[in-house]
């Protein structure tokens, strides 16, 4: 089961500096890029995993750009050698910052530990969330057998209980046979 909640989550990554005025390429990871996004906030920089690696950037502005965004940041008036080195970064907020979640949702790092169930029987534990182009995967660890990938969607699920570090799957007919 997940352990204790981080003080920060990562809600993109830099793909590219954009351009010559200062704008870079975004990979969004938040269902709510408008909110995280918005002008006027600090955004920490971050590596791979998520932890800081000192550094921050004002959000300017931020459009929608081929599937991301395009962010300008006050910190960066133009393309430097700077804004170049910003290449792969992660864009971290603090959760205190964000907007709470609604009843049915869960972060994607909440999933991480759970006890998968179907038909009443564990199945195994979520060891990985997977991003796809069809949208997220769960990697579920089974005993003796090889990684499960399981769709994260709705009409999957019956019920996600992270205080009880619970998942419980409706799968389709042949899914855990896999």
């Amino acid at each position: 089961m997940a352990g204790t909640e981080p003080a920060l989550l990562i809600v993109g990554a830099i793909a590219k500096p954009h351009g010559i005025k200062g704008e870079m390429s975004v990979r969004v990871e938040t269902d709510h890029p408008d909110a995280v996004f918005r002008p006027g906030r600090v955004l920490l920089l971050g590596d791979a995993s998520g932890k800081p690696t000192g550094g921050a950037l004002t959000v300017e502005r931020a459009r929608p750009f081929k599937g991301g965004l395009l962010l300008k940041a006050a910190e960066h008036p133009g393309r430097t050698d700077a804004l170049d080195a910003l290449r792969g970064a992660t864009l971290l907020a603090e959760v205190s910052e964000l907007a709470a979640l609604e009843e049915d949702e869960v972060f994607l790092h909440q999933l991480i530990g759970l006890k998968v169930i179907a038909d009443g029987a564990e199945v195994g534990r979520v060891r990985e969330v997977y991003d796809a182009p069809s949208g997220p995967l769960l990697g579920v660890e089974r005993a003796g057998r090889r990684e499960l990938l399981v769709p994260f969607v709705r009409d999957m699920l019956k019920r996600i209980d992270v205080g009880e570090g619970i998942l419980e799957l409706e799968a389709p007919p042949g899914l855990l046979e896999l």
